[in-house]
């Protein structure tokens, strides 16, 4: 992964130069360990010219050692806090104008910071390193087939282990065991697990005493985070827990069609907004637009939530290597939500459908009694 890091930072270099920036603040965990393969965190990294150096403190010197031998590394002292310390850095270094993530730092962190670095002139960035972590190379690719891998493990292991006597609340518990067990290294975030009514809330909390038959169908929406590094998979399913209604089938029919539409129209150079039409229209032309009223999806990676977005405000064009979640759904209020999704990997000619568990009526209706 060295080398894969090196170009990282390299990109990073050239945005730089392009900016007419000395160097970049780099403070968000996620993008840090991006860049050096550094799992652990209370760290910044400074990305110059002709530096690469991570501030951090004594409870990671080991770690570093171990994670990025070739990294230069400064500990800095228990009294003085990281934002005091990069100020100081910084100030040391003689770097010209210094960017910072902005979406990264407090208000606070970023008085400590410019307190610190004296006449070094700071300027806010955004996404300097997102936009060059939105393309997956191969071996983040094969990370985040892992972590499908692993989910869909998980889920089967799952259903064998739950019942319809089952509430939310020991539903998702057993959810989060069974994908450890499947070797993650734990959930991508806390999985969603709502009966009948209570999925019409697209990011229900899994209640105690909310029986999984009590209403005839639930809605799981799960992920794995597979290590070292923690890159996440995003999927949900509906299942029958009783007798399938017209009305579900319906929405269900629905649903399942316009994620199908939507990944049909995913190519290189595909608008995200134009793929997110694609289900947004089917479900308004069957009569359900006002119960669809979040984006079609996202991308994922290091976090659950990364570019691209597909709604319909978004400017972004697809291009081969993003992976993407495609999930739309159906939220009627009082009666409950339909909603698949799947994680998809943008090709050079087109899009492959990285997950694999069955999402068509048949496998709805097996549900948690098709055992």
């Amino acid at each position: 992964m060295a080398a894969a890091h090196d170009r990282r930072v390299e990109a990073v270099r050239r945005s730089l130069r392009e900016a007419g920036l000395g160097a970049l603040l780099v403070t968000h965990p996620p993008n840090v360990s991006y860049l050096t393969g550094f799992t652990g965190d209370s760290s910044a990294l400074i990305v110059s010219a002709d530096r690469l150096l991570i501030v951090s403190d004594f409870r990671f010197d080991t770690q570093l050692r171990d994670e990025c031998p070739t990294l230069e590394r400064h500990i800095r002292p228990s009294d003085r806090t990281l934002p005091q310390e990069l100020g100081e850095v910084v100030a040391k270094l003689g770097l010209g104008r210094v960017g910072f993530e902005a979406a990264g730092l407090t208000v606070a962190d970023q008085w400590t910071i410019r307190e610190g670095v004296g006449s070094v002139e700071l300027e806010g960035t955004s996404g300097v390193v997102e936009a060059i972590r939105v393309i997956k190379d191969d071996d983040e690719i094969a990370a985040l087939r892992r972590a499908i891998e692993a989910a869909e493990s998980a889920f089967r292991s799952w259903k064998e282990a739950v019942s319809p006597e089952s509430d939310e609340k020991e539903a998702a518990d057993a959810l989060e065991f069974a994908l450890r067990k499947a070797g993650a290294v734990g959930s991508a975030f806390p999985p969603i697990v709502a009966v009948g009514p209570r999925a019409a809330l697209p990011h229900a909390r899994p209640e105690p005493g909310v029986r999984l038959g009590s209403d005839g169908f639930v809605l799981v929406d799960w992920g794995a985070c597979m290590g070292p590094l923690p890159y996440r998979s995003d999927l949900t399913r509906v299942l029958a827990t009783g007798k399938v209604s017209p009305r579900f089938e319906e929405l269900y029919g629905v649903v399942l069609e316009a994620q199908r539409r939507a990944i049909a129209s995913i190519h290189p150079g595909a608008k995200a907004a134009d793929v997110d039409a694609e289900a947004r229209s089917h479900i308004g032309e069957a009569g359900f637009a006002r119960f669809f009223d979040h984006g079609l999806g996202h991308g994922i990676g290091l976090e659950i939530h990364e570019a691209p977005r597909l709604r319909g405000s978004s400017e972004e064009t697809l291009r081969p290597g993003m992976v993407l979640t495609i999930e739309p759904g159906i939220y009627v209020p009082d009666w409950g939500g339909i909603r698949i999704e799947d994680d998809v990997l943008v090709t050079p000619d087109g899009a492959e459908v990285l997950s694999r568990l069955p999402r068509d009526l048949d496998a709805a209706r097996d549900g948690l009694l098709g055992r």
